[in-house]
Order: structure tokens, then C-alpha cells, then sequence
């Protein structure tokens, strides 16, 4: 993901992760407890419940064991993320923790032996430490303190050492630390932040680090330092707004790939060498480049693209940089890869819009199908009975082509129409993908249609797109939601008065902006995580952000300058506007969008006397970690839209 694209309120890992949940067992019917379908579907389509999409299991990560005998992935078959180990032969998994309250996310194995590197926050709120478990089955906080936040930052180019990134020092800037592998993980600090750079790769030499300063959401500068000097080199000299992020470095220490926008809409692959300082151009195509990185031995080089909502992978052989054959898995879109020791093997995740992100593993000559390590689709679900993404453009009211994403139930049609959603990104700068999401399948298999509009200011679709609603958010973006409506009616299979919206973090601000905004759009609104307030939520941005509140600000509005117009996008001064009935779920422990935010806007609309619903997971931060929770939230949205809707 480019800088670009780095989206500050965006739930990333938490709310996407719930909405495109993966899971396992429960009854394939719809419980007593549940409501009726919203519309007739077809009598060979069974309804399946909230368990049943929420029991899938949903997999991340992938390390290979020294022996390259497992695979290290986290999973939340207990209702929680916790790390287990998957043999690479297919014969079967071991759980390697045991929480039953903090996500565990694995991260990587150790190079010699099968400790392991792991990491967790505490309820949602952010903070998370980072883990080693040892050979005994003890674990080691190697980070301890309180509200800090650690973070692994990649291994040293031998294997004997590995990057920590921490904000223990100054909780506004992240300093990186070297922790040698030996007992009791000594430690040594390497970089000093007190200018507030975001630090990037280590080069594998141990030499250099990449810095970067975000001045805007479309503007930055790259820096290569020299880690035993302190000299530092602006990478990317530049006029106007121009966007890198690097990517990797070559095995030899000797060039810096990254990707920029530099002299294009997209961002395409660029290098620099570091000896002569000359670049040249690696990869570019007329959609954004993701990133270029190399395998863990360096024979390899896999690049990958944001190509219309679908990732792209393409690989190529590292010395002559000769395209060679890339994985495939029939039905799926293959999102990322992993070598094994000796470059030898491939892990690799491919999900479809009708089944989960799942594990498969392949030599990396070919010549054979993936082999399927895990199947998160509850085996209770048929995948024939959900439905495609299908990418649907429409001109808005200003004439701008506007992508998203369509679900479309089995039996709509004009002589069945069906009730919709608009569902909205995370962001500012979200993309809603053309993927898998158990949420959204949930809601089309009860016979809502599903539109993840890409509204301007969303990544993906260039810069000049991209930019397109700075300081105008809640009103250019949001007229590109409005408008949506009328495509979804001409599509001839909605029901005209029965469309709402959906979203989750700025998308649930824009929920609950269009029912204060354009109060008879929408008939409903589904608020996740939402923000209401950009006053309050600007002046309570947590302390590690304050390396982007710049770009922040300068994005959204500075709240000291700024104040006239965030209250007139701020839904919550404008809630007796309010008219149509909305849900709002929060999590008590969320520290983007403060509770009290959700309290405040709730009371205000109930004074309108309209009906809301309101949720608040007290071990939740933003967005969902805890299945249990999920299968609440969601049953009580699809109650609340067959209710309403």
C-alpha cells in the first residue's frame, strides 16, 4: 500500500477484517431467534444464520518453520485470533497459544529454531506489545511498559538480529531498536526519531534505513540515512504533490525500490542505487503499483497491483528480472505470497467473492496445482449459493465516473425487488474491494442488494481521483453516495423506497452525514465505529499519530483554524435534521472514535424521536476482534434493517 493510500481513520485490520470474516460450524438454517428473509428468494437458495457465515475461520500470515516442515499463521477458530502452526504437507495444525480476550497475531519464526514472534494489543485499544514464545511454550514481552506501542520491523539481512519499532521514549514518534537473537534479546537503539519521520526498511547490510515525512496525504519525501554517520539523503526531490512509499530493498544492499507517483497518475516501481544515486524505472502499468520485494533468498522478485478492486501478482526471475510464471489458483485471486527457506516453496493466499482468504502451498517451479492448506468457508455454507463481485461504474452528479463493487441476490429481479445498501469504506482513502466479505454475504443472502460504492478520495483509481474530496469531505464524496442511489434503481432489480447505507469508521461517518445531510435520501443508516464529531475527533487523535496530524489536518481541517466548517460536516451538530432510523455499533475502548462520541450523537437523534439502536462492546476498540461480538453486531444490524427497511 502506497503512502498515498495510507488512510489515518481507515479500520484497516479491524473492521475489514470483520467484514470479511471467515469461519466454521453452526447450523446451515436460520435460527428461531433470527427474522424472516427481507425478500423471496429462490426456494433452492437456503437462508444461512449469522453463526454460520461468523464460523468460518478466518487465517492471516505466513511464515515458514526452519525445516520448512510449517507454516506460523494466526486463525480465530476459538472466537479469538490465536497462533497456531500448519504443516506444510496438509496433515493437520497445532495451536500454539491460548487467549481467550486479546487477538494473538503471528508473526514470524525464528531463523534457527521454532520460537516465534508474535503480537497483541489489550482489548482493542491499540497498544500492542510484541512477543516471543520460546521453545518451552513461555512467552517474553519484549516490549514491556505501559501505553506504548511496538511493532516488528523485519529481519536483519543474517538472520541474526531483528528490528523493533517503539514509541516508549516519546509517545509521539516511533525510534528503532535492534534486538540480537541471543539470550535475553539485548537490545540497541539505532535510530532516533525526534523529527518525526515514519522509519521504513533496514536495509539488509544493517547500513541504511528509509525515512519517511508525510507532509500530506498526497505529498511525502523519501530519506535514506546512513545508520552509522547520520547522514541523510533525500531520495525523492520534488515539486508539487508527489506520493512514494518504499518497498524493499535489492539482497546486496546496493538499490532501494519504491514506488511513486511521480510524473503519473499511478504509482508505478521505481529504484535508486544508493553508491551513484540513480534511478530507474521497474514496473509501470495504468493502475497502482502495490509494492516490489525480493524472496528470502533473493532469487526472486514479486510485484503486485491494485488492478480495478483485484490484486494482481506478477513475478519475476531476480537476476535478468525476466517475467516468469506467477502462482494461480482456479477461482481465486492470489493476494500475497511467502518463500521458504531456500526459495524452494510458496505460501500463498487466494480468495474469491464467494469464499474466504485461504492458505495454499506450491513449488515454486510449478508444474502442479496449490495445494489447499486450510478451508475457512464453514463447511455448512455452499459457496454456489452466494453470489459474485461485480465492479459496476456510474456517472455522478457532477459527470465524474464513480467505481464500486455490486452483490446482487439469487431471485432480484424487476418482478422481485429487492431492498439495498450503499455500503462505504473505511478512510479517508479506503477502497472497498471485489472480494469475499462475510458480512455483506450475510446481508445479499437475505436478500439485500449490496453497492461498495468508490466514491472520490478513494485509493486505486489515481491521484488525481484520489484528491478529489480533500476539505470536502461530507459533501463532494457524499454527493457521489447520493447519487448512487439512482444507479442501484436503474438497475431495475431495487425496490425504489427501500435503500440504506452502511459503513464503518469514516464510512460510518458518511452514514450518519448523509442522514443528517440529505435526510430523505436513505430510508435507514447502519453507523459501525462512525465518527461524528471531527472537532472532538481531531483534538483527541492518539499520541502515536502525531507524526501524520499534519496531513491530517491538512485533509480534513485543522480544528484550531478550521473549526466553522468541521462543525458543518459534523453530523453531530446537525442531528435534529435526523429522521430516518439508524444503528449505531461502538466499542467502549476505541481510541479513534471516543464513546462518548456515539453517546452524544445517539441522545441527540432520540430527542428527534427516531428510533436508534445502539450497541457498545465494552472489549472492543475499532473495530471487532471477538467473534461473539460480531455475531451480536451483525444480527442486531439485519434484525434492524428487516425491521426498517
Amino acid at each position: 500500500m502506497s503512502i498515498r493510500a495510507f488512510t489515518l481513520f481507515c479500520l484497516l485490520a479491524p473492521f475489514l477484517a470483520a467484514c470479511s470474516q471467515e469461519q466454521q460450524s453452526s447450523s446451515a438454517t436460520e435460527t428461531a431467534s433470527e427474522p424472516t428473509a427481507a425478500v423471496e428468494t429462490t426456494p433452492s437458495i437456503p437462508e444461512y444464520s449469522i453463526d454460520d457465515f461468523m464460523n468460518s475461520t478466518r487465517f492471516l500470515g505466513a511464515s515458514f518453520s526452519p525445516d520448512n516442515s510449517k507454516l506460523l499463521v494466526s486463525n480465530n477458530s476459538t472466537g479469538i485470533f490465536n497462533v497456531y502452526a500448519i504443516a506444510a504437507d496438509g496433515s493437520g495444525s497445532e495451536q500454539l497459544t491460548d487467549s481467550d480476550s486479546d487477538a494473538m497475531l503471528a508473526i514470524s519464526y525464528f531463523p534457527e529454531d521454532e520460537r516465534f514472534l508474535y503480537t497483541a494489543d489489550q482489548g482493542g485499544n491499540e497498544l500492542n506489545h510484541l512477543y516471543v514464545r520460546e521453545l518451552d511454550g513461555s512467552a517474553i514481552d519484549l516490549t514491556p511498559g505501559e501505553n506504548l506501542k511496538a511493532s516488528f520491523a523485519g529481519w536483519s539481512g543474517d538472520y541474526e538480529s531483528f528490528y523493533v519499532q517503539s514509541n516508549e521514549r516519546d509517545p509521539r514518534f516511533f525510534d528503532v531498536y535492534e534486538y540480537q537473537v541471543a539470550e535475553g534479546y539485548p537490545r540497541e537503539m539505532i535510530f532516533l526519531n525526534e523529527e518525526g519521520f515514519f522509519p521504513a526498511q533496514v536495509s539488509p547490510d544493517g547500513q541504511s534505513i528509509v525515512l519517511v515525512e508525510l507532509i500530506t496525504a498526497n505529498n511525502n519525501n523519501l530519506y535514506l540515512q546512513n545508520l552509522a554517520s547520520g547522514d541523510r539523503t533525500d531520495l525523492t526531490p520534488h515539486e508539487g504533490d508527489v506520493s512514494s512509499s518504499p518497498s524493499d530493498f535489492s539482497p546486496d544492499s546496493q538499490w532501494l525500490y519504491y514506488t511513486t507517483d511521480e510524473g503519473s497518475e499511478y504509482q508505478h516501481l521505481m529504484r535508486y542505487e544508493i553508491v551513484s544515486g540513480e534511478k530507474e524505472e521497474v514496473l509501470s502499468l495504468d493502475w497502482d503499483i502495490y509494492y516490489g520485494v525480493f524472496s528470502r533468498e533473493g532469487n526472486y522478485f514479486v510485484a503486485a497491483a491494485n488492478v480495478d478492486a483485484r490484486t494482481e501478482l506478477m513475478m519475476f526471475d531476480a537476476e535478468t528480472m525476466e517475467q516468469i510464471d506467477a502462482p494461480t489458483i482456479e477461482g481465486a485471486n492470489v493476494t500475497s505470497v511467502r518463500f521458504s527457506h531456500g526459495d524452494d516453496m510458496l505460501a500463498l493466499y487466494g480468495s474469491g467473492s464467494r469464499f474466504p482468504s485461504d492458505l495454499f502451498v506450491t513449488p515454486v517451479s510449478g508444474g502442479e496445482e496449490p495445494m489447499r492448506l486450510t478451508n475457512s468457508l464453514n463447511a455448512n455454507i455452499d459457496a454456489a449459493h452466494l453470489v459474485d463481485a461485480e465492479v459496476v461504474r456510474f456517472a455522478s452528479y457532477d459527470g465524474v465516473e464513480i467505481p464500486g463493487v455490486l452483490y446482487v441476490p439469487h431471485g432480484a429481479s424487476e418482478d422481485n425487488k429487492a431492498p439495498a445498501l450503499v455500503w462505504v469504506h473505511g478512510g479517508p482513502g479506503g477502497q472497498t474491494r471485489a472480494t469475499y466479505s462475510g458480512l455483506i454475504q450475510y446481508l445479499v443472502n437475505h436478500g439485500y442488494v449490496v453497492y461498495g460504492i468508490n466514491n472520490r478520495g478513494s485509493s486505486g483509481y489515481g491521484k488525481t481521483f484520489f484528491a478529489m474530496d480533500n476539505q470536502q469531505h461530507g459533501e463532494a464524496d457524499l454527493g457521489d453516495v447520493v447519487a448512487s442511489k439512482q444507479m442501484l434503481i436503474d438497475t431495475g432489480v431495487v425496490d425504489p423506497d427501500k435503500v440504506g447505507i452502511i459503513g464503518g469508521s469514516y464510512g460510518g461517518y458518511m452514514v450518519v452525514a448523509a442522514l443528517a445531510f440529505e435526510p430523505e435520501v436513505f430510508n435507514v443508516g447502519v453507523d459501525i465505529f462512525g465518527v461524528t464529531n471531527w472537532v472532538r475527533t481531531l483534538e483527541s487523535i492518539p499520541p502515536w499519530w502525531t507524526a501524520q496530524k499534519d496531513a491530517l489536518y491538512d485533509e480534513m481541517g485543522d480544528p484550531a483554524t478550521d473549526r466553522e466548517r468541521l462543525e458543518r460536516i459534523s453530523p453531530l451538530f446537525h442531528a435534529e435534521n435526523i429522521v430516518k432510523p439508524m444503528i449505531v455499533l461502538q466499542g467502549a475502548n476505541d481510541p479513534r472514535v471516543l464513546q462518548v462520541e456515539s453517546d452524544e450523537m445517539v441522545a441527540a437523534v432520540r430527542r428527534n424521536d427516531v428510533h436508534v439502536d445502539y450497541i457498545v462492546f465494552p472489549d472492543e476498540g475499532h473495530g471487532f476482534r471477538n467473534r461473539d461480538n460480531e455475531i451480536q453486531g451483525y444480527r442486531a444490524i439485519r434484525e434492524f434493517l428487516d425491521r426498517y427497511l
